[in-house]
């Protein structure tokens, strides 16, 4: 099964939030809005930072910022931030870096699947994530269909 991690997840959460209101927000207050323990904000906030996501703020009144809108950011660009290139396999990314590859004929099929992931990712944004999607539809089903 295909998950991101629970970091991942609460860094969509975080972004979501900092992009609601537009507000700067410190890494407590973060960690209040959406239920997670204060040091686990911290560390996501840092990655996101590093990732030029988040702008950081410091002293009395700092925080942290969004960098762009909703709208102009990618959960590809979240997913990246915190895990790294987004891919299936260790070879989808980068040659050297599975001890089979020297024997597999599969790489660039799941290059081909990797890069159809990662392309599914950039075409929703955060604004996208922060709207609500009715109970009944489902959105994967509606790409599939929209698609074809």
């Amino acid at each position: 099964m295909l998950r991101i991690s629970k970091l991942t997840d609460y860094a969509i959460l975080v972004m979501v939030e900092l992009t609601r209101e537009g507000e700067m927000l410190s890494a407590h207050a973060l960690a209040e809005r959406i239920h997670v323990e204060a040091p686990t904000a911290s560390k996501v906030l840092k990655l996101l930072a590093g990732g030029g996501l988040v702008d950081s703020y410091r002293g009395a009144n700092g925080g942290y910022r969004v960098s762009r809108t909703a709208a102009q950011i990618s959960v590809a660009e979240v997913i990246a931030a915190i895990e790294g290139p987004i891919a299936m396999t260790e070879c989808s990314v980068e040659e050297g870096l599975c001890s089979q590859e020297d024997n597999c004929e599969l790489r660039s099929n799941w290059q081909r699947i990797s890069l159809a992931v990662a392309q599914a990712l950039r075409n929703v944004s955060l604004a996208e994530m922060s709207a609500p999607v009715g109970r009944k539809s489902n959105p994967l089903l509606i790409t599939t269909l929209n698609a074809g």
